[in-house]
């Protein structure tokens, strides 16, 4: 990608984020994940160990960021299986790094699909009663 392209598309990201809300965030850490693991299958596909590497360590990075930012006060049942979900996740993706194993990205994107079509499928109302009460806890 150029420079030009590159510097543009990293604005547009930095302006949709500091424009989204903490669900819409989580949208895009998702899409981010779906997104890395689509590059690293390219890259071990095409032999490149190196972009392979930079891609998979974004996409468990990302996965390690949605597992710590669990609210167990939402759910603490719910948020301790999503945080498991989320490790066993990370572990995966270290497993298909050190093995080049396209099949266990596809695993770990296939699980990925499942947990945002649940968020995606959230109501609107929900979203915004769970908006509100982060905010007002937040004293925002």
């Amino acid at each position: 990608m150029n420079a030009k392209l590159k510097g543009y598309t990293k604005g547009s990201l930095e302006t949709r984020i500091a424009g989204a809300d903490p669900y819409q965030l989580v949208q895009m850490l998702m899409a981010g994940v779906l997104e890395n693991l689509n590059y690293a299958k390219g890259a071990i596909q095409r032999k490149d160990l190196e972009k392979k590497s930079l891609y998979l360590s974004k996409a468990q990075a990302i996965v390690d960021s949605l597992r710590y930012s669990l609210d167990d006060s939402a759910g603490a049942n719910a948020a301790g299986n999503l945080r498991e979900l989320y490790m066993y996740m990370s572990t995966r993706i270290a497993d298909a790094s050190i093995e080049l194993d396209i099949d266990i990205i596809d695993e770990v994107a296939r699980l990925m699909i499942d947990i945002k079509g649940a968020w995606d499928q959230i109501p609107m109302e929900q979203r915004d009663v769970a908006i509100n009460q982060m905010q007002q806890a937040s004293g925002a």
